[in-house]
């Protein structure tokens, strides 16, 4: 499929050393050797890589790999740097090691480019026609070394951490085939396509590198597969990998649910853009937690519960938000996320679209599938809009400025994340859809809606999965062909502005235009305390302006403005005591309520080897979000989270 790419970027950078000349001046040293930008030709052979993912105990993945090479010279491997659906440099290069290079059975030499450090140069002697590779990818074997990828019970292997690709190729253009073998006994799932099967080692067809850098895999001992759309024009499968067999038992009806999910996204978007889909899903409180999209699957890590426990506290938009994924992201692409290959810097100005929208789809999709209910999703919806509308950050970055935060923090953890911002496109991106969506309901009475823009949108080429890229002005075009109005300007006020339009908070409008307000009441709900629970955390945000960490009452946040950051508390202070008792989170929240009658709260806090007497002037009580439906209006919000029949 025909890409457009705009503004391309080339992944060769200029050395920034210098050299000093005998007259005192100094010129910039040009790097040396260069690497070749990436080409739309075709590579001269077919890759080939191997991985022995069977030494679970000590987490290592074992690689080898077969790069033919049409001539001598300087050949250029890389590994994988920016990748999608992370929206910034995450490449697993420092987990790399034990890199040999050999031709002919005789070993080479590499280089490490000194500024692309994720590139080896290799010098490849006349008369060879293909280079052997081999080194290892060391998995982390704690949590501080990283997300836990191997278990004794599953593992998630990822091709952009075992394998390497050449320079100055459209990632697309190179043909790649890869061979996996895994511990005894175990199954898989992925969206490669398996050609063969000898023993423990699987074969999978030969695809592009493009494909398989975005085609993971999960594996493990207790395994188990479930059609989700039998007789359907491709197949749909949700494969599960658990810590225990019997995790795999699954309710019936919770089956049913995800079938549902199959069936609410095709009349939503009225397509499909792939000849299989896999969601790859691990039931474990032990492989580190994961969402992430691809094409052909996704990439989820869910309570170890999932498909046994009924009551849910929590929101299960999870695995509709990637599939979602596959229409919005995959196959719709911002044009200045689509890149030729893994080392071309990535452009987020469209995450918005990407992650805002898709959010937005995830959560309607989940409650008109049943994944959730619609008083789950409401409790959702209330969390989300009572999160941004305190939000201070606001005052003095963009919402359009936070697309850039994947490359600017990298999710690193923050101490005052709501002053600084985080990914906020994600969840007041869903605000600002739901706004849309609601206000094309109010103006055509009920007889379009955010759906036909999305089957518009998203819906095109049925059957098609390359990538076909948008831009700022084409999400404009189609809202106008739904409804038209200044959509423009009701995107660029909402992404660009601070607040103006709602005295500063969140854009709440879609929320009061769906026949609802935001109130605030003494008692949380359920999904709050399946959050608070889940985090392990107690969340006072709304009333004093702090949570904390359950474990060891340090303050997990202080809400920057609030009485608590106005009295002086800072993250990472331990609450030792409150008006004269040890610190209990029970004895504070009655602490909170009797301050309403002018009973002063006092805490005692610990900062290092300092304390410190801290009084709080809050008077206003327990205050927990939640939606409440205003009689005598329109409850669009219900029509939207209803089952699409």
């Amino acid at each position: 499929m025909k890409k457009t790419v705009l503004g391309f970027v080339s992944a060769i950078a200029l050395s920034v050393g210098m050299m000093a000349n005998t007259a005192g001046a100094q010129t910039m040293a040009p790097p040396d050797p260069v690497i070749a930008p990436p080409q739309d030709i075709a590579y001269p052979g077919v890759l080939k890589v191997s991985v022995d993912a069977t030494d679970i105990d000590r987490k290592i993945f074992s690689v080898k790999e077969t790069v033919p090479v049409s001539k001598a010279g300087d050949l250029v491997l890389m590994l994988p740097k920016w990748l999608p659906g992370k929206h910034s440099d995450r490449s697993e290069i420092s987990k790399i090691a034990g890199l040999m290079v050999s031709a002919n059975g005789k070993p080479l030499t590499w280089v490490r480019d000194q500024i692309e450090v994720t590139a080896f140069h290799i010098d490849v002697p006349e008369g060879v026609t293909a280079v052997d590779v081999e080194f290892q990818y060391l998995a982390p074997t704690t949590a501080a070394a990283g997300r836990q990828v191997v278990t004794p019970d599953m593992l998630n292997l990822q091709f952009n951490f075992a394998s390497l690709y050449p320079a100055g190729y459209y990632a697309k253009r190179i043909p790649i085939q890869a061979t996996v073998t895994f511990p005894d006994g175990w199954g898989y799932a992925t969206g490669l396509e398996t050609d063969s099967k000898t023993g423990n080692t699987v074969a999978f067809k030969e695809t592009d590198y493009d494909t398989l850098v975005d085609s993971p895999i999960f594996a493990g001992r207790y395994f188990k597969t479930w059609d989700l759309d039998p007789g359907g024009p491709v197949p749909v499968r949700l494969n599960v990998v658990a810590d225990s067999p019997e995790q795999l038992e699954a309710l019936p009806a919770f089956i049913d649910v995800h079938k549902k999910l199959v069936q609410q996204a095709y009349k939503l978007y009225g397509s499909h853009h792939y000849n299989h889909y896999d969601f790859l899903v691990a039931a474990s409180d032990q492989l580190g937690g994961i969402g992430l999209e691809h094409h052909r699957s996704s990439e989820n890590r869910v309570e170890k519960k999932y498909l046994t426990e009924a009551k849910v506290s929590y929101s299960r938009d999870l695995l509709a938000h990637e599939y979602t994924h596959s229409w919005n992201g995959k196959f719709r692409r911002g044009a200045d996320l689509w890149t030729p290959n893994f080392q071309v810097p990535m452009r987020n100005s469209l995450l918005w679209v990407y992650e805002g929208q898709t959010q937005y789809w995830g959560q309607v999709l989940a409650a008109r599938s049943g994944l959730n209910t619609k008083e789950l999703a409401l409790q959702n919806l209330a969390l989300t809009a009572a999160s941004y509308d305190n939000l201070p950050g606001r005052k003095w970055r963009a919402l359009q400025d936070t697309t850039n935060d994947p490359v600017i923090s990298a999710r690193a953890p923050q101490n005052w994340t709501a002053y600084q911002r985080s990914e906020d496109y994600y969840n007041e991106g869903l605000l600002i859809w739901l706004d849309a969506d609601t206000l094309i309901r109010e103006k055509t009475k009920g007889k379009k809606s955010l759906d036909v823009f999305a089957h518009d949108f998203f819906g095109i080429q049925n059957g098609e999965w390359g990538e076909a890229t948008y831009t700022f002005d084409d999400v404009v075009k189609t809202l106008n062909g739904v409804y038209p109005y200044d959509w423009a300007t009701f995107l660029r006020t909402r992404l660009d502005g601070h607040g103006e339009a709602n005295n500063g908070g969140a854009p709440l409008d879609g929320i009061t235009r769906g026949g609802y307000k935001l109130v605030y009441t003494d008692t949380p709900s359920d999904l709050y305390k399946g959050v608070e629970s889940m985090r392990k955390v107690t969340n006072l945000n709304y009333s004093i302006g702090f949570s904390v960490n359950n474990k060891d009452n340090t303050l997990a946040s202080v809400l920057w403005g609030s009485p608590a950051f106005d009295a002086g508390l800072t993250p990472g202070d331990t609450l030792v005591a409150i008006n004269g008792r040890t610190y209990d989170n029970d004895v504070m929240k009655r602490a909170i309520t009797e301050a309403k009658s002018g009973k002063p709260i006092e805490l005692i806090v610990k900062m290092d080897e300092t304390y410190r007497v801290i009084k709080v002037n809050y008077t206003g009580g327990l205050r927990y979000p939640t939606l409440q439906r205003v009689e005598g209006t329109p409850a669009l919000l219900d029509d939207i989270l209803a089952e699409k029949k």
